[in-house]
């Protein structure tokens, strides 16, 4: 699969994921196999550009391989200057937020909610797609409603407007994540368009990828949650895909040395504090394999404030398993 000028490493790529896909998360993914990874969303808005949270969800001094920036907004004008922004710090793609379904984003007519608004959509894509000359990606949801499913007539917009991919989740902002992603809307939007389609929701072993690749057509699927905790989901897809292995399984100490390079990553990627509270939510999901870990054990880690007793515990929670 390409998109635009650049062939990607395979088919299984990671979604953008507020407060999830950092630059550190982004890494691990790629080393286990994802074929592209995707920043967190970040604000459009030029009061937020320049905010230190905001720099950091799209920072990819040292990333290895291509860096695709997403970008959030509602005005085609702050949405082209902050593609050019981005570009200009070494961006090779940038992505479209049209599919987040959080309230906060909604409530300013942003991520999905623009799916209500045609016109604008289509204002939004020309103004990106010809203020860059980076190919320029979207991401959407079938529609706002399982009433008002559109998610057709935006890809046919995405195409004419000279989008070079599009992302395609299986359910409606309203669903949110909850139910079952349907994959017939998605299967529909690539038998429109000839633009690569990637078919997103639900995706969390090597078998629904094959299925979800067969269901809808598409060129590629992209993981989100379920590469939380788990980011050899990618190199299991590969096996699976290359040679029909469904039992590949990371080796433990390819577990445990993962985890602990991830919160050393954390750590020095936010600083000491900063980095020890995001650090919890990553180890909520590691530890979640893991049933023997004791609910003392998860406690402590989360209790924990200093970077060194956090590892420590990791550590010591990690040898326990051995």
């Amino acid at each position: 699969m390409r998109i635009g000028p650049y062939p990607l490493a395979n088919n299984v790529l990671l979604a953008p994921m507020a407060g999830i896909t950092d630059r550190p998360f982004r890494e691990i993914c790629k080393r286990f196999g994802a074929g592209l990874t995707v920043s967190e969303m970040t604000a459009s808005n030029p009061a937020l550009r320049l905010h230190a949270r905001t720099l950091l969800k799209s920072d990819g001094e040292g990333e290895s391989g291509l860096r695709s920036v997403q970008i959030l907004g509602t005005d085609p004008v702050q949405m082209a200057e902050a593609a050019r922004f981005n570009v200009e710090r070494g961006a090779h793609i940038i992505d479209i937020n049209m599919g987040c379904p959080a309230k906060k984003v909604c409530s300013v007519a942003a991520g999905s909610a623009l799916l209500r608004d045609e016109a604008l959509v289509g204002h939004i894509l020309d103004a990106v797609v010809n203020a860059v000359e980076v190919p320029v990606t979207l991401k959407i949801r079938t529609g706002w409603d399982l009433h008002n499913r559109n998610a057709v007539r935006i890809a046919e917009i995405a195409e004419n407007a000279g989008i070079a991919a599009l992302t395609v989740h299986g359910r409606t902002r309203a669903c949110k994540f909850n139910g079952e992603a349907e994959y017939d809307t998605i299967a529909a939007v690539k038998q429109a368009v000839g633009i690569p389609v990637i078919a997103n929701g639900d995706i969390d072993s090597p078998e629904k990828a094959r299925f979800v690749l067969a269901a809808t057509g598409a060129d590629a699927v992209m993981i989100g949650r379920a590469a939380c905790g788990n980011p050899w989901l990618f190199e299991q897809i590969r096996h699976f895909f290359q040679d029909g292995d469904k039992r590949w399984q990371p080796a433990s100490a390819t577990i445990f040395n993962t985890i602990e390079a991830h919160l050393e990553q954390l750590y020095g990627f936010y600083g000491e504090s900063a980095g020890v509270k995001i650090a919890r939510k990553h180890i909520g999901w590691y530890l979640g394999r893991f049933d023997s870990i004791s609910q003392d054990v998860r406690q402590a880690l989360n209790a924990a404030t200093i970077a060194t007793e956090q590892l420590r515990l990791m550590r010591s929670a990690l040898d326990f398993l051995n």
